[in-house]
């Protein structure tokens, strides 16, 4: 009798723990399929395109929505450079570029989205439009004559004068400074410029990356008609 009542505790014993380690191992497969999930779905982020790994991937992947629009419009549209580029993880990659395209010797500004799948070697086109022309920015675009004087006025952050300045601009910051880290220009968080005389004044708000850690710069850049850039000042923004 005593025997009996000891091997059925200790079954029941057994069944018990095997019934908890069911429970566990159910627990961890739903927390491992959960981990999947998030890895597969990240949020949006920025693609470094000014890296040089990455920089001939980029201008490839801008130069496929041109080349699909031209075969589906018969169009003769040219690629000119990625003026921005952000990718979100999902099962592949989305990315979401803005870049700048010739069309009839005018330059436009276009947005696409392309989902890429490369084990599958798999690429496709999801969205693709035109954003607006644009126009090389000139003083006269301030409603002013040259050698008139005007306060500064905000300009858009995606004019290819802009976008040069703000590259010339993060050229001077980094040899201005001791860090072995590259900056890297992430935003063209904010442009205004100004006509005195016979040149242009342009303030900028970037938003960089140096490494791991991101920083705000203003700078202050003066160009003569049909010059060169240089820097007025600098200084280091809090956000």
């Amino acid at each position: 009798m005593k025997l009996g009542a000891f091997s059925l505790v200790t079954l029941l014993s057994l069944l018990l723990a095997l019934s908890g380690l069911c429970v566990l191992g159910s627990r961890m497969v739903e927390e491992h399929h959960d981990n999947i999930i998030r890895m597969k779905l990240g949020g949006l982020r920025d693609s470094h395109h000014d890296a040089v790994s990455n920089h001939a991937e980029i201008e490839s992947l801008a130069r496929f929505p041109i080349q699909e629009h031209n075969n589906k419009e018969n169009g003769l549209l040219e690629f000119a450079k990625v003026l921005k580029a952000k990718e979100q993880v999902v099962a592949g990659k989305i990315y979401f570029l803005t870049l700048e395209a010739i069309d009839g010797g005018k330059k436009k500004l276009y947005e696409a989205k392309i989902w890429v799948k490369p084990w599958m070697n798999f690429k496709q086109l999801q969205e693709f439009r035109q954003i607006h022309a644009i126009t090389p920015f000139k003083g006269s675009d301030l409603g002013v004559q040259q050698g008139h004087k005007l306060g500064w006025h905000e300009v858009p952050t995606l004019d290819p004068e802009i976008i040069d300045a703000a590259s010339y601009a993060v050229k001077s910051i980094a040899l201005r400074s001791n860090s072995l880290s590259p900056y890297e220009l992430l935003e063209i968080v904010l442009a205004r410029a100004k006509v005195v005389e016979d040149y242009v004044k342009l303030n900028l708000l970037l938003k960089l990356r140096r490494g791991m850690k991101e920083e705000r710069f203003v700078v202050e850049l003066n160009k003569k008609v049909g010059g060169r850039f240089y820097v007025s000042w600098m200084k280091q923004d809090s956000p």
